[in-house]
């Protein structure tokens, strides 16, 4: 009776371990689709919505983003087409190709693009960025916004720093120095922030924060900047001159975007 209840015991402690244990920090991939026309758009937004997207959800990954740039904004560059994928491990990135050899929906729903002529192509370059997320924020969230889709501003960041040691000193800030939880209490809706595993801008980290329409992002940035505990995370010596370049990306999403 006694070694049953000590047993006992034991499943209890280690089902209570369990159930603190941290999540796993996921990955993500960013697809750019540089493209050049028109019907390239239309081409690029129909294998996405009709094959690619529906394909991944029957892979059992859900929670995709498909996001534009933000035309009237000042660092609008030209078309381009942003896919963020959430990803359980990297098993399930590795795998994803040989799902979708396999898929024959998928095959068809996208032949017109999969098949594409030489002379015809559907876009112009793609580039795949690859992250994992912060310990600080191991999981996306899909953001509780309440305007129309049109009307939601995606704000995608960029911070490269001029060596890894100093990259790492960044990603430190928004971890242990909680620039993760000055987000949060702000209101900034982040939906991810990961460090860059392989992408054309290395040691770089990325993160997305969104908002009801631009007006909410003009103020949540103002109330950012002058936030005590902000003032004093920027100031401490140690968080100082570890970012070399920013670049931001405003977006909107697509009609089709899980987020």
């Amino acid at each position: 009776m006694k070694k049953l209840k000590v047993l006992s015991l034991l499943f209890i402690s280690i089902f209570l371990f369990q159930g603190t244990k941290a999540p796993k920090r996921e990955f993500y991939e960013i697809k750019v689709y540089t493209i050049s026309s028109s019907e390239q758009e239309k081409t690029v937004d129909d294998f996405l919505q009709n094959a690619y997207l529906p394909a991944l959800h029957r892979a059992g990954i859900s929670k995709i983003g498909v996001f534009k740039p933000v035309e009237s904004d000042t660092t609008y560059f030209g078309k381009r087409i942003y896919v963020l994928i959430p990803f359980t491990s990297l098993d399930q990135s590795v795998s994803l190709t040989s799902t979708l050899d396999k898929d024959k929906t998928f095959q068809s729903a996208g032949k017109n693009y999969l098949e594409a002529p030489f002379d015809k192509l559907p876009y112009d370059r793609l580039q795949s960025i690859f992250l994992q997320a912060f310990s600080g924020m191991p999981q996306l969230e899909k953001p509780a916004l309440t305007t129309p889709a049109a009307e939601r501003i995606y704000e995608l960041r960029s911070y490269e720093g001029h060596t890894e040691k100093i990259w790492k000193n960044k990603v430190r800030m928004f971890n242990e120095g909680d620039e993760v939880g000055l987000f949060k209490r702000l209101g900034f809706n982040a939906v991810f922030y990961g460090e860059v595993v392989a992408g054309s801008r290395m040691p770089n980290l990325m993160y997305m924060t969104s908002f009801n329409n631009m007006d909410s992002r003009t103020e949540h940035w103002k109330t950012f900047v002058a936030d005590p505990q902000w003032k004093t995370l920027s100031s401490m010596p140690e968080y100082q001159h570890n970012v070399s370049k920013i670049d931001i990306y405003l977006l909107h999403p697509a009609g089709y975007s899980d987020l």
